[in-house]
């Protein structure tokens, strides 16, 4: 491991923005995380594989009173996110290293109001379905985690995985789709507000168009 990344996980096990293994709140913050996280009731949106979390904090920049919580295994990446929130001062952000496998350990039915998911691995083999984030397993763990109504927003470059995604949310009971495969020149545009991570840029100024759907959770 190199100075630099040892630097980051110290940073991580003494930062109270980080929620990982190891921390008293690791074990008990499942259905909390309003109250005793964030100590407020304002709505949790969750961003699922947040990377560094540029767009955690992005989110949380312009939504002051929205919860944001990045979840993402790579201690080192998160680090980056939470000194960047840490630095702009904000206090409605927080960070949740974990494999997104064990997701339901820690966030219980009905806790998030908005749910996230920035360029995911596509995951392009066949044999690699199970492990696509739209997957119909994640989806409809999705749908019971997230508050009836609430909103799910997939962003990626990749059409094979933008293709199988708007199969299987409505094959899932997701409701009122929006989508389109181009988002930088579509009405959907505004949505997003701007933010873009670092390989979203690069992949814009290739050229490359950014596909981009919101459903809600038809869940009753």
């Amino acid at each position: 491991m190199t100075r630099r990344k040892q630097h980051r996980f110290d940073y991580n096990s003494q930062s109270s923005m980080v929620v990982e293994r190891g921390k008293e709140i690791y074990n008990d913050i499942k259905g909390h995380w309003k109250q005793d996280y964030f100590c407020n009731t304002q709505p949790l949106v969750v961003e699922l594989a947040c990377g560094k979390g540029e767009y955690t904090v992005g989110l949380a920049q312009a939504f002051p009173d929205k919860n944001f919580l990045g979840v993402d295994i790579k201690g080192d990446r998160i680090a980056r996110g939470a000194k960047q929130a840490e630095t702009l001062g904000l206090k409605n952000v927080g960070f949740l290293r974990t494999d997104i496998n064990f997701l339901r350990e820690f966030i219980t039915n009905g806790e998030i109001d908005e749910l996230w998911i920035t360029f995911p691995d596509p995951q392009p083999r066949p044999k690699q379905e199970k492990h696509r984030l739209t997957h119909p397993r994640f989806l409809n763990e999705y749908k019971e985690l997230l508050v009836p109504g609430g909103t799910l927003h997939l962003k990626t470059d990749s059409p094979g995985l933008f293709a199988y995604s708007l199969e299987t949310v409505q094959e899932t009971g997701f409701t009122d789709l929006q989508y389109t495969n181009d988002l930088y020149n579509s009405p959907l545009n505004a949505i997003h507000l701007g933010i873009k991570t670092k390989y979203e840029q690069i992949f814009f100024d290739k050229g490359f168009s950014i596909n981009y759907l919101q459903c809600k959770n038809g869940r009753s």
